[in-house]
């Protein structure tokens, strides 16, 4: 007998201004299965999720559930026919009672008031069902993530949920708060929920999933089934192309400068708990280490540990040979290390000041705030990284949110270099700007590498990690799984080790 799908979605569209985020995807889901739904940042993953929930209306294509057309227009109306989601943020109240949280918006009511013992004895009932037991009368701010992502599924079918959409669940889970996960979703797999999984890492779509739906660049590439899709293939599949291992090897190779006989930057069991796994790191000054890896790997968590970001509650860190503790941004700034992060609009740049006001921020916050930056020097020094940067603006006055992505890019660069760093910190430095300005910027950070700066590089475009790296620290699923030089480096040998494969 042939199963039927409980869901399905075809010839889905969704446009945006200036860009078209689904471009005809089609997802079946089936009653007892896990679906994982995969692809690179930008994919469509998340548009695809918020037209199914009602959050976003699709501009063509249909949705079908139990061969029912559907047209849910808010989050609410799709719990109502069946569809519940849980967020990778958990949008519960934390000062609620766990009993709360599970009923809230539809307390059950006895008479005039609401009918409490109903609620607590039917929150029992949902956990139970999750093999989860615990006082649903206290705070839900007592208990850890892991319960709390639990208490956010049962809520979800508590709404007689037929199909549950998870959406990156275990980000800030541990390993075995995983496993408990995936025992409550394999009892949900043999009730028949039908379960879409979104989730960045390898080995727990492998762990879990039945079958996977890729999408690229917002175009469905393919359905298959998890058993008989390599790790490897499933790689080169989001990548968008058969891994060319001749084709960047006359690239690989980073022109730097002198390196130090020792690292600069020394990171030795350097983690944090549900954030990421302990790493070692070396990062020489006049090289540029490359991390490696897809996007959830774990290459910015790294970042922000060493940039004093994120907590870190394991390892030590050594800067020019000695021991210290990196436990803020101004920590790291005053050892030498700059950082430009991966979301240059939210936090680096500040759109409204001048070009100039943002590059002397970092140099003027190191000062402090009674050693002012007179204005005319630092007319001088915007004017000076703007010229040595090929910054496009007719002066360093016009609001920096005016210029051109891979200009503001440039401006960040400025802004750190204006501090004479050690080690520069750049995470996705390219994304969002067109071809030439990649060039340049590529250019730019061999150049500073070449004067000796430590460099750490970021990209989710491997072969840009493959262009300037003169080593490559590869991560999967937030934990360093090897190390390759630059100069035997290529796409193949970078994805087989990420994919695991030994051959």
């Amino acid at each position: 007998m042939t199963v039927e799908p409980i869901l399905v979605m075809q010839g889905i569209r969704k446009s945006f201004p200036g860009v078209a985020a689904l471009k005809n995807v089609q997802l079946r889901l089936f009653p007892g299965e896990v679906h994982a739904l995969m692809g690179q940042n930008g994919a469509g993953k998340s548009t695809l999720i918020k037209v199914l929930t009602g959050v976003e209306t699709p501009d063509g294509g249909e949705i079908r559930l139990k061969g029912e057309l559907i047209q849910p227009t808010c989050v609410g109306e799709a719990q109502a026919i069946g569809i519940s989601t849980v967020y990778q943020e958990i949008n519960l109240c934390p000062n609620l009672s766990v009993a709360e949280n599970i009923f809230i918006g539809r307390f059950p009511i006895r008479g005039p008031a609401i009918d409490w013992k109903t609620i607590e004895r039917e929150s029992q009932t949902a956990l139970a069902a999750l093999n989860i037991h615990i006082d649903v009368t206290l705070p839900l701010a007592s208990f850890p993530v892991a319960i709390q992502q639990m208490v956010a599924i049962a809520r979800a079918l508590s709404t007689a949920a037929q199909v549950l959409i998870l959406d990156e669940p275990t980000s800030s889970l541990d390993e075995d708060e995983v496993e408990r996960l995936f025992q409550a979703l394999r009892q949900l797999k043999q009730k028949g929920m039908a379960i879409l999984f979104v989730t960045h890492f390898l080995d727990q779509t492998y762990a879990i999933s039945d079958r996977i739906t890729v999408l690229r660049n917002g175009e469905f590439v393919g359905e298959y089934a998890a058993s008989a899709l390599s790790r490897l293939d499933l790689i080169n599949t989001m990548v968008g192309r058969e891994i060319d291992e001749a084709s960047y090897a006359a690239e690989t190779a980073a022109q730097t400068g002198s390196v130090a006989a020792d690292p600069y930057v020394s990171a030795c069991g350097l983690g944090s708990t549900g954030t990421m796994r302990p790493i070692d790191l070396d990062i020489y000054q006049g090289q540029v280490l490359g991390l490696g890896g897809l996007l959830g790997s774990g290459r910015t968590e790294t970042a922000r540990m060493l940039f004093g970001i994120d907590h870190t509650d394991s390892g030590t860190i050594r800067v020019g040979g000695e021991a210290v503790k990196l436990n803020s941004p101004r920590k790291a700034v005053q050892h030498g290390i700059a950082f430009c992060p991966e979301d240059r609009k939210t936090e680096g740049i500040i759109a409204e000041l001048s070009i100039r006001e943002n590059i002397i921020l970092a140099l003027q916050a190191r000062r402090g705030i009674f050693r002012y930056l007179p204005k005319r020097l630092q007319r001088t020094i915007a004017d000076e990284y703007i010229q040595q940067l090929g910054i496009r603006t007719p002066d360093a006055e016009k609001p920096i949110g005016q210029l051109s992505g891979g200009n503001q890019q440039k401006a960040l660069l400025a802004r750190w270099l204006a501090t004479d760093p050690k080690m520069l910190i750049l995470d996705e430095p390219t994304r969002g700007i067109d071809i030439a300005a990649k060039l340049e910027i590529m250019e730019l950070v061999k150049a500073q590498c070449r004067k000796g700066l430590a460099i750490l590089f970021i990209s989710s475009e491997m072969s840009e990690v493959l262009r300037v790296s003169d080593r490559i620290a590869v991560l999967r699923d937030r934990q360093k799984i090897g190390e390759i030089a630059g100069k035997d480096a290529d796409e193949q040998s970078v994805f087989r080790m990420i994919a695991g494969a030994e051959s």
